[in-house]
């Protein structure tokens, strides 16, 4: 199964994208790409820079909580690294397990390297997932239309089916000799939680940057809709948004294309602004976040020629 599911993964993200295409053609795409220009490409690597030290300066706080050295510069490189490597390869992951596995290297504890992103990533997602749901309880017409949603297209049937074979997974491998392994895991993942991400001196910050770096990953989907021509105001679009970007985060995308699409696409129609605009918009966010990370493109080749460590 593990062998199998990137190429699922790949295949659903590819489907959906071929999905939006027959219903609602190529030219969404192409004006998304046509719709580019100067301006848009420089708030867009300048954005990136800001929530790249957001989400870097969030890594180095876990990090130290758990008694790792990783120096902030250090971190905004392998950081630009990991999201590079993450828009061009198809797992949408594959940089940060990268970066996990490099700075426990170097720390010498390639165990509590990796806890280390895997809670920085993980506050970075509830923090979304809070806004997500703010935002769907404070628009009734979009929650309704997500609700209607999920129930006429059997989504829920297939969420309880997912969810099914999880508890299923998960009570056959706590039994056995796996049992002690999982809960020693377990023990020791939530030992580091509370000291990584739950201290006084670390949940503030973690909780203010993560805050932060999502303030920007908005800003640049509204410079996405202003390039792609929509005329909503702010207020309008962030509604609109915040669910794309949480979307974004489920393990069935290409370099993080497919589902934010389909949701970008639905969010617009359902508010009356266009299903073609709001996959536009969604299209010229994927290009403007590849630019975003193109530094990392010079990081990973500095590195490799011998420029720094990693």
């Amino acid at each position: 199964m593990r062998r199998l599911w990137p190429g699922v993964r790949v295949l659903v993200g590819a489907g959906v994208l071929a999905a939006l295409v027959v219903r609602l053609g190529s030219g969404a795409f192409v004006d998304g790409l046509r719709a580019i220009e100067t301006g848009s490409v420089l708030a867009a690597l300048g954005i990136g820079l800001l929530t790249t030290v957001f989400s870097a300066w969030r890594w180095c706080l876990v990090a130290r909580g758990l008694g790792l050295r990783l120096p902030l510069a250090v971190a905004v490189a392998d950081c630009y690294r990991a999201l590079f490597l993450n828009s061009v390869l198809p797992a949408g992951v594959l940089g940060d397990v990268h970066r996990a596995v490099n700075h426990g290297r170097q720390a010498g504890d390639i165990g509590r390297g990796v806890r280390a992103v895997v809670l920085e990533r993980l506050a970075g997602q509830v923090v979304l997932i809070v806004a997500g749901v703010g935002v769907l309880l404070a628009q009734p017409a979009l929650l309704a239309a997500t609700g209607e949603l999920i129930l006429g297209r059997g989504i829920t049937a297939g969420m309880l089916a997912v969810l099914a074979a999880v508890v299923a997974l998960g009570a056959w491998a706590v039994r056995g000799r796996r049992a002690s392994r999982i809960r020693n895991a377990l023990r020791t993942s939530l030992a580091d939680a509370r000291t990584g991400v739950l201290s006084r001196d670390t949940l503030p910050g973690v909780v203010l940057l993560s805050v932060a770096a999502l303030a920007g990953y908005l800003a640049l989907f509204v410079v996405a809709a202003r390039t792609a021509g929509s005329q909503a105001t702010v207020g309008e679009l962030l509604p609109l948004l915040v669910p794309a970007l949480l979307v974004m985060g489920m393990p069935i995308n290409i370099g993080g294309w497919g589902p934010r699409e389909a949701v970008t696409a639905f969010a617009f129609g359902a508010a009356g602004l266009g299903a073609t605009q709001g996959l536009t918009t969604a299209v010229v966010y994927g290009v403007l976040s590849l630019i975003a990370c193109l530094p990392g493109c010079g990081v990973l080749l500095l590195r490799r020629g011998g420029g720094g460590p990693g």
